[in-house]
């Protein structure tokens, strides 16, 4: 079951308000980092890509919280504040930290009770938990769910053909990139339990499928099984 029912549900401006101080508070951790902080040179690591990750678990999570019976709010908050730490805190403590800023941000509004700012810091904790999805609360999992779904279908795959560029690949080598991209959402798919995630995630998996059939179809002389460390030519007959 979800937590009790809280004195006032969060409306569209509360919303927008959280929405910009993420992204704010991302912009702000990112032009601290000396250097241009670790991975800079990749996109994922700008706040204008956190924020877009952030902004999709919370339709994600919203979705399969409104099927599942969960407290909406709770989760579409805790989606808005779970990677609100991913820029300026290590990876293994950005749940933690992240929980911290959700917590500071929630109790200086003074219009949200304790229960719902603890539940919605203990789901924004949970999110990087690595057991079962039967060992958190309705919420919780809805998030949980909602983060690994974003990864799976056409945006992983263009996530996936971005980094090629980034790794002077070429498209010779986007089948296999894309293999790349079928297999981990195959391995997310087997963490969700909800039915409406599975579904959801069913139906990301066949765009990925689709996707790789035309690539193949279009492209000449691309082999997927093709070894790495072999250019196209070397040794072929």
């Amino acid at each position: 079951m979800g937590v009790e029912i809280k004195e006032s549900a969060v409306g569209d401006d509360a919303r927008a308000e959280m929405e910009q101080f993420v992204y704010d508070y991302l912009a702000a951790s990112v032009e601290t980092e000396d250097d241009g902080g670790r991975m800079r040179w990749y996109p994922w690591h700008s706040a204008e890509y956190r924020f877009n990750h952030i902004l999709n678990v919370a339709a994600l999570a919203e979705t399969i919280a409104e099927a599942e019976g969960a407290d909406t709010d709770v989760v579409v908050v805790a989606a808005l504040f779970h990677d609100v730490a991913k820029l300026d805190a290590p990876q293994e403590r950005h749940a933690e930290e992240g929980a911290k800023v959700a917590r500071e941000f929630l109790e200086s509004r003074g219009e949200y009770p304790p229960s719902f700012i603890d539940a919605v810091c203990q789901s924004v904790v949970d999110h990087s938990f690595q057991g079962p999805l039967s060992e958190v609360s309705l919420e919780s999992r809805c998030l949980m769910e909602a983060d690994v779904l974003d990864k799976v279908g056409a945006n992983g795959t263009a996530l996936m053909l971005l980094r090629m560029g980034y790794e002077s690949r070429t498209h010779m080598d986007a089948a296999r990139m894309v293999d790349r991209v079928l297999e981990r959402g195959k391995d997310h798919l087997d963490r969700v339990e909800s039915e409406t995630a599975e579904s959801i995630g069913h139906k990301r998996l066949k765009r990925v499928k689709w996707f790789r059939e035309w690539l193949e179809s279009e492209v000449a002389e691309m082999d997927a099984d093709r070894p790495e460390d072999k250019p196209p030519g070397v040794g072929d007959d």
